[in-house]
């Protein structure tokens, strides 16, 4: 597994995260837009999901906070 720093979070590649809402993902790797160059997680879900299996959400946003219900927690939270 590979370690990438953001800020004071860090995102591992090959890492299981749990979201928010509860579902489970792994996340593949860091790639790029074609025209922007931004940063994008590659990651995968690890449940049914009849919409697709492989996303891409821009970087600095997997690795936000949310506030939920008054509570800040991570967008993605790291599990192993």
């Amino acid at each position: 597994m590979t370690n990438l720093k953001n800020e004071a979070q860090e995102l591992v590649i090959g890492g299981l995260y749990e979201h928010y809402k509860g579902k489970p993902y792994k996340v593949h790797g860091v790639v790029r837009h074609s025209e922007t160059l931004e940063e994008l997680v590659l990651y995968e879900t690890l449940y049914e999901n009849p919409s697709g299996k492989m996303w891409v959400r821009p970087k600095k946003m997997f690795l936000e906070s949310v506030e939920i219900n008054g509570k800040r927690r991570p967008r993605f939270r790291y599990v192993g």
